[in-house]
Formats: structure tokens, C-alpha cells, sequence
């Protein structure tokens, strides 16, 4: 009796924790398909004109597109800079190893609003402030240290004697690490790729320090509205933005559970 009632209260917990969590971000998802004309719970009736708008608007168009080539192209640097710099951690000993991890881990420490204000004085004086390579540019700081602890993660279950027989059959490195350490850690490079197009996807505090009108993302449009005028477009965009990154979440973990 005592061990069901430590379950029950343990999941009631686990349950209550989830809900807290949970509820302001999906609550947003029902009043993005009000039929009144601004945001308000519980919705009023059911539309889909929300986002109808939203994907026919010009302005929309452009932040979405942004959004995407953004996120593809950071997921796509920070996954090859990150993946190398792990197998090179990895694969050598050396002084001040510690010291070299700690800095290419930082971006996750640091307050994202000293990131903002660095990139933006340092973009302005090498012309990239306002341009699509400066946003890639930034989000990808953010994100190589998700693909580096992702991949690191995948190499401490990587035999090392395979390599070693690999080179020992006369296989070269690039042969070595198409043929037999990529294949064994891809759940955690497909995992650190998923997790750097999220974190770019929905960053804005770089993103409103780096960017100007025609490189506008989503979550900088989502901002302007809220601070303008805040409609059921935004609520919209907002279950949007929640669909895609639940799905790379999932992605994710159903990558890792094929390793």
C-alpha cells in the first residue's frame, strides 16, 4: 500500500509538473482558429483564415523563407564544424583540452543578450549586420555546441579498436571515418543537426541585434506583432513554430533509439 501510494503521488507530480509546462505554450494552439479578430481564450468559434494569412502575406512569405534557409544552412555549418571538432577532442590528449571544450561550450552559458551585443558591434564593423551569411554566421555559434555534446555523446560508445582495425586493413582516415565512425555516430550528428535548425529557428535576441527588414525571421515578426498589434496571426505562427519543433524533437529521439 505505501509503494502504490509513492507511485501515485509520483506520477501526480510528474502529471501536474507537465501541465505546468505545457499549458501557456499550447494554449495558444486553440486561439490561433478564433473567428474573432483579436487573441482571447477561450476562442471564439473556428477558421482557418489565421493562416491563410499568414502564408499569403508578403511579409510572412519572407520571414518564413528566411527562417528556413537560416535554420537549413546553420543546422548544415554548425553540424560539419561541430562533428569535426568532436572527433578531434576525441581523438587527441593534450594540454589546456579542457580549456578548449569550455570555450566552444560557452555560447551555452553565456547570457544570449552580451551574445547579441558582441555579434552586432563585431557584424557592423565586417559588413555582416543585415545580411543572411551574418545571421547563419551567428546562429551557427549558437548551435555548434549542441552538435558537439551531441556527437561527443555518440563517440563514448564507439569502440576506438575498430578504427584501429580499419587502418591496420589498410583503410585511410576519410575511408576510416566514412566507412566505420560515421555509420556509428550518426544518431548523434542527425541529432545535433535537428537540435542546431530548432535553436536557430526559434532564436530572436541575436536575431533583432543582426538583422534588418529583408532578413527578418519568424520569431522577429512574431515580436513586432506583439509589441504592434497582437492578432490571432501571431497565435498561428506561434503553433507553427511549436508543430516543427516538436517534430525535430521527435526526430531526435527516434533517431537515438535506432542506434
Amino acid at each position: 500500500m505505501p509503494g502504490l501510494l509513492r507511485r501515485i503521488g509520483f506520477w501526480l507530480f510528474v502529471s501536474l509538473t507537465a501541465l505546468f509546462l505545457l499549458v501557456p505554450t499550447l494554449i495558444i494552439v486553440p486561439m490561433s482558429f478564433t473567428t474573432a479578430p483579436q487573441l482571447e481564450f477561450p476562442p471564439v468559434g473556428f477558421t482557418l483564415d489565421w493562416y491563410v494569412k499568414i502564408l499569403s502575406d508578403s511579409e510572412w512569405q519572407i520571414a518564413l523563407k528566411n527562417s528556413l534557409i537560416i535554420g537549413l544552412c546553420t543546422a548544415l555549418l554548425a553540424t560539419v564544424i561541430g562533428t569535426t571538432a568532436a572527433l578531434a577532442l576525441e581523438a587527441s590528449e593534450f594540454r589546456g583540452k579542457i580549456i578548449v571544450l569550455g570555450l566552444l561550450l560557452s555560447p551555452m552559458v553565456t547570457p544570449v543578450i552580451v551574445l547579441g551585443v558582441g555579434t552586432y558591434m563585431l557584424f557592423a564593423r565586417w559588413g555582416l549586420s543585415g545580411t543572411l551569411p551574418g545571421m547563419i554566421a551567428a546562429h551557427s555559434v549558437l548551435a555548434i555546441p549542441f552538435v558537439l555534446v551531441s556527437v561527443m555523446a555518440s563517440l563514448k560508445m564507439v569502440n576506438p579498436n575498430l578504427a584501429l582495425a580499419s587502418a591496420g586493413l589498410g583503410g585511410g582516415r576519410l575511408f576510416t571515418f566514412r566507412r566505420v565512425t560515421l555509420p556509428l555516430i550518426r544518431p548523434g550528428v542527425v541529432s545535433g543537426a535537428v537540435f542546431a535548425f530548432i535553436t536557430s529557428w526559434d532564436e530572436v535576441v541575436i536575431a533583432i541585434f543582426v538583422s534588418n527588414s529583408q532578413s527578418r525571421t519568424v520569431p522577429i515578426m512574431i515580436w513586432n506583432q506583439a509589441r504592434a498589434n497582437l492578432d490571432p496571426a501571431t497565435a498561428a505562427v506561434g503553433a507553427l513554430l511549436i508543430a516543427i519543433s516538436a517534430i525535430g524533437v521527435l526526430l531526435s529521439f527516434k533517431t537515438k533509439e535506432g542506434q
